[in-house]
């Protein structure tokens, strides 16, 4: 019974329904580009080098006994596949980033931008948790209880 009151709370956790959401919307982004490299860029490197329609010309080598032989020019396709992809995915994780940061500041009295900074030992310098008289890390009696600072923003 454990086990699935368990399992009932990982699936009922909001961050594993956004997780699938991802996945589902990563695998229709990938047939997408998967799609855009064999129909059009692959098609265009084969016009360039003056392949036989089929594969790109001098990419491939057969190999007796097999159908397929060995085929560089697929295996650069997936390597495109992968830059594009990984190159949208990074400018989506920028853009959420930049996006999270700006919700996080704080707007001063003086019309300024604010960030919020974990409250720090002054001693050590670690982080501490907000209200805290005692440093976790060196132990030292706080001068007052932590609380976060904010920092202004430099753009």
């Amino acid at each position: 019974m454990k086990l699935i009151q368990d399992f009932k709370e990982f699936i009922n956790r909001g961050n594993v329904v956004d997780m699938a959401v991802g996945i589902i919307i990563g695998a229709a982004f990938t047939a997408i580009v998967t799609s855009l490299v064999n129909n059009i860029i692959t098609p265009f490197i084969t016009l360039i080098t003056g392949g036989n329609g089929t594969s790109v010309a001098g990419l491939k080598i057969p190999v007796p006994g097999t159908e397929n032989g060995i085929d560089f020019g697929a295996f650069i396709g997936a390597i495109i596949n992968f830059l594009i992809i990984a190159f949208i995915v990074f400018l989506m994780v920028k853009a959420f980033n930049n996006m999270k940061d700006r919700t996080a500041r704080i707007r001063g009295k003086d019309g300024k931008e604010y960030d919020e900074k974990e409250p720090a030992c002054p001693y050590c310098l670690e982080k501490v948790a907000e209200g805290a008289t005692r440093c976790p890390h060196c132990t030292a009696e706080l001068p007052e209880p932590a609380k976060p600072t904010l920092v202004p923003v430099e753009e």
